[in-house]
């Protein structure tokens, strides 16, 4: 579903992070070194009454902040409602969906970490905010407000690092200690050939290590077996396909690398909780609003 703002068309934000209607800059791909950001997009809109982009599942993290209520995130576990109380911070990889039909002022900013939360926070990160975040965003408001064309200036970049930099650092959040290289190459092998067979042996050969110390560092760093990592990856480029394109079952397996649609449906349902045809059934547009719909209808 496309917008248009100030002549402009807004994309929403699937695989890649420029909506359209934000101050873009570094594009996906470019590394983020440990410990720092990556700034792909700034954005503010001062009226955002058009938010509705169903199964959001994105190789880029978010971040948040409404100034008004009337927008909320459906999620798995239950909805999420971006009020001016808190800063949302989203990782890379969570899926959910975008709701919204109020004009809201919205601000948010797209990047990539080289840094994974550990596995005990939960996310989407809910964060009270504090003074020093709320005047970082008022000046980016008014930066970008007068910005007519989106033209990406130092200062909007400047201070939207400032803001991430403050915000990564609250000690609410705890981080996983950054794995290897030789293990970094191995996932970034996965991500590029999950289709293709992948077996312990081949993944340790690639690492210079025995399958035995691969496979036990591998699952200190990951705190999941290679194969389980394998196996959840070709899960999510399926959750993908099943939600982007009307591609068939079988093909949709076979494009990630599982053997048979029977297989691929027992593995899916085991990962995810539902087999294929009711997942892409259960997130479509549709449903998320209806779940909506009825959540504000409890509430009010």
């Amino acid at each position: 579903m496309l917008y248009t703002f100030r002549g402009h068309v807004n994309w929403g934000a699937y695989d890649q992070p420029f909506s359209g209607v934000g101050v873009a800059y570094y594009p996906l791909g470019v590394a983020a070194k440990e410990s720092t950001v990556t700034l792909h997009e700034s954005g503010y809109l001062p009226d955002n009454a058009h938010w509705n982009y169903p199964s959001v599942f994105s190789p880029f993290w978010r971040l948040y902040y409404n100034l008004d209520e009337g927008h909320c995130l459906l999620l798995r576990d239950g909805i999420l409602e971006l009020t001016p109380d808190k800063l949302v911070l989203i990782p890379d990889h969570v899926f959910f969906h975008c709701l919204g039909e109020n004009p809201v002022r919205t601000f948010w900013m797209a990047f990539s970490s080289g840094r994974k939360l550990h596995q005990e926070i939960e996310a989407p990160v809910e964060l009270s905010p504090r003074d020093t975040e709320l005047c970082l965003i008022r000046d980016l408001q008014e930066l970008i407000s007068a910005n007519t064309n989106w033209t990406p200036t130092e200062t909007i970049y400047n201070n939207s690092l400032a803001l991430l930099h403050v915000v990564m650092s609250r000690p609410e959040l705890s981080w996983k200690p950054p794995p290897p290289r030789n293990l970094l190459a191995i996932v970034k092998h996965i991500e590029h050939n999950y289709a293709s067979p992948l077996p312990n042996a081949e993944l340790a050969r690639r690492a210079g290590m025995s399958v035995e110390s691969f496979a036990r560092t591998f699952k200190k760093h990951f705190s999941t077996t290679p194969a389980d990592f394998v196996t959840r990856t070709r899960v999510r480029e399926a959750s993908r396909l099943l939600l982007k394109t009307l591609d068939s079952i079988e093909s949709i397996a076979e494009a990630t690398g599982f053997p048979n649609r029977s297989y691929f449906s027992r593995v899916f349902a085991k990962v995810t909780g539902e087999p294929p045809a009711s997942f892409r059934k259960a997130h479509s547009l549709l449903g998320a609003k209806l779940a909506m719909e009825n959540h504000y209808g409890r509430a009010h």
